[in-house]
């Protein structure tokens, strides 16, 4: 099973890409197959035309219905969910997301803007037919730093977050069927028997 894990700001580097990072780290250690899909690297023409036939947006859709969990991340500007991703989701059909499991993940500035997961992206999210959306996780500029490397930390709480997401994921959606050989028999009426 995939998991496709979507991109949604405009920059290539940013606090949003960090938490998407952070999911990817953890789904790779567990064994998990991890896609990544950069919305910013699509036809900024066709994504605005909404050109279906346009080979990045044909690819990125496929890539979309080949997955089985979709993880979500987005920079909240505005109290709202990033445009590129906004443009991207318009798109879609309506059952784009039908019987996926979805985790959104979005960053802002500050703590005021955290109700943009629920209010403005899950909305969507469940129009397109998710057939589960966990809860989202929220990050501030506080909890994603810059380091003086350049590189984003994601800080200790939003971390165990992404690990309990994470382990949802792979417990719940990701872990396989158990092996037909430890199922049990099925058993005749006729056999069964109690005491009393």
């Amino acid at each position: 099973m995939t998991v496709l894990l979507i991109a949604g700001s405009p920059s290539e580097k940013s606090r949003s890409a960090a938490l998407l990072d952070g999911v990817q780290q953890r789904l790779r250690r567990r064994g998990a197959h991890v896609e990544r899909l950069q919305i910013r690297d699509l036809s900024p023409q066709a994504l605005i035309l909404a050109d279906l036939g346009h080979r990045s947006i044909a690819d990125a859709v496929q890539r979309l219905a080949n997955a089985a969990v979709v993880v979500v991340a987005t920079p909240v500007y505005k109290a709202a969910y990033s445009g590129v991703l906004k443009v991207f989701l318009d798109l879609l059909s309506q059952t784009a997301l039908a019987g996926k499991t979805v985790l959104p993940l979005a960053t802002g500035g500050s703590p005021n803007h955290m109700l943009a997961l629920d209010y403005a992206l899950r909305p969507v999210l469940q129009s397109l037919g998710a057939k589960q959306i966990l809860p989202g996780i929220y990050a501030t500029d506080a909890q994603v730093k810059l380091s003086s490397q350049g590189a984003y930390q994601i800080d200790e709480d939003i971390g165990a977050r992404l690990d309990e997401a994470v382990h949802t994921l792979i417990t719940e959606t990701l872990r396989p069927p158990p092996p037909t050989g430890r199922r049990f028999a099925p058993v005749p009426f006729s056999q069964v028997r109690c005491s009393v």
